[in-house]
């Protein structure tokens, strides 16, 4: 049975979520997301991250890639779904297995084992607020925040409907940050 887009007949309806979400992902421009409904970057509004912004995400991509590369998982910035929501994430930092990664346009935040994100001074309460209580509702074991504009650290775990249950820090910029298992390894904060 054809689709109502394939046929041409909409008298019943569009699903707005997959519409808005299908749309994002044909748009030209660099780290295209929808937060709670409303399209980020794209060819209309440079988002293009500081070069500031990208050492601090490539100090954490560094000191985990060996644990990464033991566990069969990758690194990435790919594209994050939350189904049933208007939301459409890209992360900073993911870790994700390997084999989910193949052939997959989209991951959704519990297919991950740690999500990073870098605090700008345009998105800094969205990844505080907003992307902190999506990651915990949608179930990404681990959230890491890097917040630049308050110079602090914050590991969230233990997801759910309430948001993170387990909170470590904030901590200033320079204080060791333990990662639990499966990764095990503790971060140097120091220079973010």
């Amino acid at each position: 049975m054809a689709t109502a887009a394939e046929s041409g007949d909409y008298t019943q309806g569009v699903d707005p979520e997959l519409a808005l979400k299908y749309a994002i992902q044909h748009m030209q421009g660099n780290r295209v997301e929808i937060v709670e409904g409303v399209i980020q970057g794209g060819s209309g509004e440079v988002r293009t991250p500081t070069w500031d912004h990208e050492r601090a995400a490539e100090r954490i991509r560094y000191q985990i890639t060996e644990r990464v590369r033991e566990l069969g998982c990758i690194t990435g910035s790919g594209n994050l779904d939350l189904p049933r929501s208007p939301n459409w994430y890209v992360p900073d930092l993911a870790v994700v297995p390997e084999e989910l990664a193949a052939g997959a346009a989209a991951l959704v935040p519990d297919q991950t084992l740690l999500i990073v994100e870098v605090t700008s001074e345009t998105n800094a309460e969205t990844d505080r607020i907003v992307k902190r209580r999506r990651y915990a509702e949608y179930g990404a074991p681990l959230y890491l925040l890097v917040d630049r504009m308050t110079r602090e650290v914050t590991l969230f775990s233990e997801p759910g409907q309430l948001g993170y249950q387990a909170v470590d820090g904030p901590h200033p910029f320079g204080t060791p940050v333990a990662l639990p298992e499966p990764f095990g390894i503790t971060l140097d904060t120091d220079g973010l």
